[in-house]
C-alpha cells in the first residue's frame, strides 16, 4: 500500500461513513439528515470530507435518487462492515457498563401497569441482578415528561417527545378506540346520532392525554353533546357508563384494565371516523445498549400472549381493534415470556 492510500484510509472517520451508509440508503441528502438527526449540511460536508479523504466521488448526486459510484460500491462493503463492527463493540461495552448500573427508573402507563410492569421487572432483574428497579405509572403525558427531565430510563407511553432524534423510539402496538356502552342501551344499527345524544356521555377528563384525544375528535366529526361527567381514570368511567346507562370511546387496554366491569358493558366499533392510538417504548439513545431492543421484543410476547387473546375473548368481532408493531417476527415463542 502506497504512503498516499495509507494517509487516506487514516483519514476516514466512523461519523463519515455512517453519512455515508445513511445517504447510500435514503438516496436523499434531506432524508439522510432526517434519519441521523443532523442538519442537510451536515450530512453534505461529511461526504465531502470522506470523497476528499478518499481522493474521489462516491456519489452521483446529479441522478435522482442519487447514485454509488463504482468507488462508493467499492466503499459500501467495507463501510458497513467497520460500523457493524464498531455498533457490536459499543453495545458490548454498555453491556459491561449495564452490570453495575445501581439503579434503572422505569415508567409504564396505566392501563399496562398491571399486565406489563410485573413481566418486565423480572425480565430486567434476571438480567441486571445487581440493579435495583423502580416503576412508576401515570398517564402518558407524564412518562415521557419524565424521561425528558431523566427521571426514568425506560417509557412505555403512548406520547413521543418532540425532540425524537435524542431517542430510540421502538414501536410496540396500535389500538383503534371503540364505543362502550351500557349493556342494550345501543344498537349498532340504530342512528347513532340520535341514540349516544338520548343517553349520557361518560367523558375522560380533558387534563389528561386520552381526554384530550376523544374531545377532539368528537368537535372533528361534529358531533356535540352535553358535558355532564369527567374522570381521570378508566374504571370510573366506565363505572358510570353502567351506572348512568350511558357510553364512552376507550381503547381495548383500557377495556382490559377496567377487570370485572367490563362484563358489565358492550364494546362495539366507531360508527364514525376511526380514532386510535400507538404505544412504544422509549429511551434515550446510547445509553442502555441492546437493553431496548430486549425489552420492546419482551412486551411483544406478552402482547401477544396475554392481551390479544384476552381482548378477543371479551370482543371477538373487533379483534382488529388490537394489533402489534414493530417488529412482531422477533417476539418471544408463546409461553417463554414471565
Amino acid at each position: 500500500m502506497s504512503n498516499t492510500a495509507a494517509k487516506a484510509i487514516g483519514r476516514l472517520t466512523l461519523r463519515g461513513l455512517r453519512a455515508f451508509i445513511a445517504l447510500e440508503e435514503t438516496r436523499s441528502v434531506a432524508a439522510a439528515a432526517q434519519k441521523l438527526g443532523v442538519s442537510k449540511s451536515n450530512v453534505s460536508q461529511q461526504i465531502t470530507a470522506l470523497e476528499q479523504s478518499v481522493g474521489t466521488k462516491l456519489f452521483d448526486r446529479d441522478k435522482r435518487p442519487i447514485l454509488l459510484t463504482p468507488a462508493g460500491q467499492v466503499l459500501s462493503l467495507h463501510a458497513h462492515r467497520i460500523t457493524a463492527t464498531v455498533s457490536a463493540a459499543e453495545a458490548s461495552l454498555a453491556e459491561i457498563n449495564l452490570r453495575s448500573l445501581p439503579i434503572l427508573n422505569t415508567g409504564i402507563i396505566d392501563d399496562l401497569d398491571a399486565s406489563l410492569t410485573p413481566a418486565l421487572a423480572s425480565f430486567l432483574q434476571a438480567r441486571l441482578p445487581q440493579c435495583f428497579i423502580s416503576a412508576f405509572s401515570g398517564r402518558s403525558d407524564q412518562i415521557t415528561e419524565k424521561l425528558i427531565s431523566r427521571d426514568i430510563d425506560i417509557a412505555v407511553t403512548a406520547i413521543m417527545p418532540t425532540d425524537m432524534h435524542r431517542f430510540n423510539i421502538l414501536p410496540l402496538l396500535r389500538e383503534q378506540f371503540v364505543l362502550i356502552s351500557a349493556q342494550g342501551k345501543y344498537d349498532p344499527r340504530s342512528d347513532w346520532r340520535k341514540t349516544l345524544s338520548e343517553i349520557p356521555l361518560a367523558q375522560y377528563s380533558e387534563n389528561m392525554p386520552m381526554g384530550r384525544l376523544v374531545s377532539g375528535h368528537l368537535k372533528r366529526i361534529g358531533f356535540h353533546v352535553q358535558r355532564r361527567f369527567s374522570f381521570e381514570s378508566t374504571r370510573s368511567v366506565i363505572a358510570t357508563v353502567v351506572q348512568t346507562g350511558g357510553w364512552t370511546l376507550s381503547t381495548p387496554l383500557s377495556i382490559l384494565d377496567a377487570g370485572a366491569l367490563a362484563d358489565r358493558v358492550d364494546i362495539s366499533p366507531l360508527p364514525f371516523a376511526g380514532l386510535s392510538r400507538q404505544i412504544y417504548l422509549i429511551t434515550r439513545v446510547d445509553e442502555i445498549g441492546a437493553l431496548p431492543d430486549l425489552m420492546a421484543r419482551e412486551c411483544r410476547g406478552l402482547l401477544r400472549d396475554r392481551l390479544l387473546p384476552e381482548f378477543a375473548k371479551r370482543a371477538p368481532r373487533l379483534t382488529e381493534a388490537l394489533s402489534l408493531q414493530g417488529q412482531v417476527e422477533d417476539a418471544c415463542e408463546p409461553g417463554g415470556a414471565a
